[in-house]
C-alpha cells in the first residue's frame, strides 16, 4: 500500500520572513542575487515520507510550483505548492512500483511519458515494465509499450510534437538482453523503432537533447551486468554516442574520451 496524500509542516517564521525568490517566468533573465539572502535558508525533507529514492525529478514551464517524481517503489507523485504537499497520481494504473524516468510534453503540458524500472541500478533493483502515458495531466495513465526495456533512465519528448518521444533503456542487468537501447516513436507509442543498439550487454543509460535543434541527441552506453557476486561496469563497446538526423544515424564519439567507459 501506498501513502497517498502527505502534508507537511508550515515554513518556518524565519524562512518565511525572506524576500521571495521566485519572479513570474517572464521576468525571469540575467539577474544579479545578493548571497546575503541565502543565509538563513536551511535544506529540509519535503517527502514524500514514503516511496523510496527517486531518480525521476521533473517540471512545468507553465507553472513554477509544480513538480513531478518517480521512486523507485512507489510510482509517480506530484506537488504544486513546492513541494510542501505531495500526492501519488499513478496508483490504480500502473502495474509496476518503480518510476526511473518522467518527461512533460513542453507542446502539451497535459501530456506525460513516464519510463518504469529502477534508474540507479545497484544492489537492488526494480523491474519496470515498459514506458506509460497521461494525456489529461496524471488522472489516468495507460500502458504504451516497451515491456522487455526492464530499465528506463531517461525520456526525452520534441519541443513541438508530444507524440515524437525517445527513451533510454538499459533492458535486463541480469543477463544478455536484445531489448537494450535508444527507443524513438513518432505516434505517441502506438509504434517504437529501435535506432540505437550497441550488443546485448551494452543499455542506453542516459540521453540528452539539444536546446538548439531537436535532431540533435546525445545517448550514454553502458555496459553493465548483475551477478549475484559482483557488479559488471564499463567495457569498450560503451560511450557516448551522437545523432544530428533525430536517431536515423548514429556516430561513436572519441577525441579524447577514454577507451574503456562506464558509468
Amino acid at each position: 500500500m501506498y501513502l497517498r496524500h502527505v502534508v507537511l509542516a508550515p515554513l518556518t517564521a524565519a524562512a518565511l520572513a525572506l524576500p521571495c525568490l521566485v519572479a513570474p517566468a517572464e521576468e525571469l533573465g540575467a539577474q544579479a542575487v545578493d548571497p546575503g539572502l541565502f543565509q538563513a535558508l536551511q535544506y529540509r525533507s519535503v517527502g514524500p515520507s514514503r516511496g523510496g529514492r527517486s531518480t525521476a525529478v521533473t517540471g512545468y514551464r507553465t507553472r513554477p510550483h509544480t513538480f513531478l517524481m518517480g521512486t523507485v517503489g512507489g510510482g509517480v507523485w506530484r506537488t504544486e505548492d513546492a513541494g510542501q504537499t505531495w500526492t501519488n497520481i499513478s496508483d490504480g494504473f500502473l502495474n509496476v512500483g518503480p518510476v526511473g524516468a518522467l518527461a512533460v510534453a513542453p507542446s502539451d503540458n497535459d501530456i506525460v511519458y513516464a519510463g518504469t524500472g529502477s534508474g540507479g541500478v545497484r544492489g537492488n533493483i526494480s523491474v519496470g515494465d515498459g514506458v506509460y502515458r497521461t494525456i489529461d495531466d496524471g488522472a489516468s495513465w495507460e500502458w504504451i509499450g516497451l515491456p522487455e526495456s526492464r530499465h528506463i533512465n531517461r525520456i526525452w519528448v520534441h519541443p513541438t510534437d508530444p507524440d515524437h518521444v525517445y527513451v533510454a533503456a538499459l533492458g535486463s542487468v541480469f543477463g544478455p538482453s536484445q531489448d537494450r537501447g535508444v527507443y524513438r516513436t513518432r505516434d505517441g507509442g502506438a509504434s517504437w523503432d529501435r535506432v540505437l543498439y550497441v550488443n546485448q550487454g551494452t543499455g542506453a543509460i542516459d540521453l540528452m537533447m539539444s536546446p538548439d535543434d531537436p535532431a540533435t541527441l546525445y545517448a550514454a552506453m553502458w555496459t553493465a551486468e548483475r551477478k549475484p557476486w559482483t557488479m559488471r561496469s564499463g567495457s569498450v563497446h560503451g560511450g557516448v554516442f551522437k545523432t544530428t538526423d533525430g536517431g536515423d544515424t548514429w556516430m561513436k564519439l572519441g577525441g579524447g574520451l577514454p577507451e574503456m567507459i562506464g558509468r
